[in-house]
């Protein structure tokens, strides 16, 4: 998410963390309704966080981490992630183009493209740039802490039925997703500009777009707000959130790979081929724990059973395992697992550090998935200024 200059972000302060972590006063509890469906009325209503802001204009807005506390983050406080400035629209004259290559180009109002079938999913969307500020050097992008992420109840049409109605010719390979917002790249010192305003644009293989990926018109129950997409957005399970374009008003099916500039020079990273760096597309969350609370910085009272909780996540699996270290990862032990655990949602889990000793101390979470993945415990460079997934060590202080 290089596309936005540093000097144009809001500088990361560590008040931000203590405030939040001051607000994060109800530990997280791994009960049966926590863990539940909402839908089944069992998990308890969200409290409002305020959101951290990383950058003014467009709005870049943080969920502050050290208040999880419930499986569906609630709206105002699920992160914003925004390229170009938040477009205004009106719902009675949205209109979203299919084309390219298929045998039936369509127009559809919001009316009714609904007519195509409403399906609901809980998916996670995490920013690729989730993280960035502990990398080091410093990247260029938004310095999004801990909190680019959150999981939502989404609902919309399957962008399949969309495909099935205009009719994919044989020669579609990927499909092209493209949002209202337009703008210009001028992300220093990332030299490689855009040729005047573009519309931030995505796109994916035709499998993954006739298997999961949803066209939403509404979150968490109500519909979708300016800042998360309104009316129509994408959404695409178990993929970092750049592929969930807001704002939806076209889709292409292309017969050849998409090579738009968030596609090729923005959101890639450097894949080793017989030993040579190609850039390839960001696409798939890779397996990550984070800890919520303590936070960084944070006193911890000694003596004391301490609860170390937080969530983790991964693309098209579930979480097995998640590790906790109080030691700096000297010495490992399993954390508990929440009882829900899905798909492309993250799993809350929890770990009693029953003694700390006075002093200072390195805590670190790493999970596991059902694809036998692990999380990394160093950073790799070929990944640029994205997808920060290695374990992120939490420095506390017991007194």
């Amino acid at each position: 998410m290089s596309e936005t200059s540093p000097h144009d972000s809001a500088s990361w302060n560590r008040r931000d963390v203590l405030r939040t972590a001051a607000m994060a006063a109800a530990p997280l509890v791994l009960s049966d309704a926590m863990t539940a469906t909402a839908k089944d009325g069992d998990d308890p209503a969200p409290a409002f966080a305020p959101l951290i802001v990383r950058q003014n204009t467009p709005p870049n807005l943080e969920f502050p981490f050290a208040t999880l506390n419930s499986f569906i983050t609630p709206t105002p406080s699920f992160y914003v992630r925004s390229h170009f400035p938040v477009p205004t629209l009106n719902e009675k004259t949205f209109r979203l183009r299919v084309e390219g290559e298929v045998d039936r180009p369509l127009t559809l109002a919001l009316p009714e493209l609904r007519k195509l079938g409403e399906r609901n999913a809980t998916v996670l969307l995490e920013c690729a740039g989730n993280g960035r500020v502990f990398l080091s050097p410093s990247a260029a992008g938004v310095q999004w802490e801990y909190g680019g992420v959150g999981t939502a109840e989404w609902i919309g049409v399957p962008l399949s039925a969309v495909l099935e109605r205009a009719g994919v010719r044989k020669s579609g390979v990927e499909v092209i997703l493209e949002g209202v917002d337009t703008g210009e790249s001028r992300a220093f010192p990332n030299p490689f500009q855009t040729p005047g305003p573009i519309h931030f644009s995505r796109s994916v293989p035709m499998a993954k777009a006739q298997r999961d990926v949803l066209l939403a018109y509404a979150m968490n129950g109500a519909a979708l707000t300016p800042n998360h997409g309104f009316p129509l957005r994408a959404v695409v399970p178990g993929w970092y959130g750049m592929a969930s374009i807001k704002w939806l008003s076209r889709i292409i099916v292309t017969d050849r790979p998409f090579q738009g500039y968030f596609q090729t020079l923005d959101y890639a990273t450097f894949e080793r081929r017989h030993g040579n760096p190609v850039l390839v597309p960001v696409t798939e969350l890779q397996v990550k724990s984070l800890i919520a609370r303590p936070g960084r910085g944070e006193v911890v009272p000694a003596k004391r059973p301490y609860r170390i909780h937080g969530a983790a996540w991964t693309c098209d699996s579930q979480i097995t395992q998640v590790e906790v270290s109080t030691d700096g990862g000297r010495t490992w032990n399993a954390a508990r697992l929440g009882m829900r655990n899905e798909q492309n949602v993250w799993r809350f889990w929890e770990y009693t550090w029953a003694n700390p000793s006075p002093g200072r101390h390195v805590l670190m979470a790493r999970a596991r998935d059902g694809r036998g993945r692990t999380q990394p415990m160093e950073r790799d460079p070929d990944l640029r200024n994205s997808m920060i997934s290695h374990v992120l060590p939490v420095e506390v202080f017991v007194r």
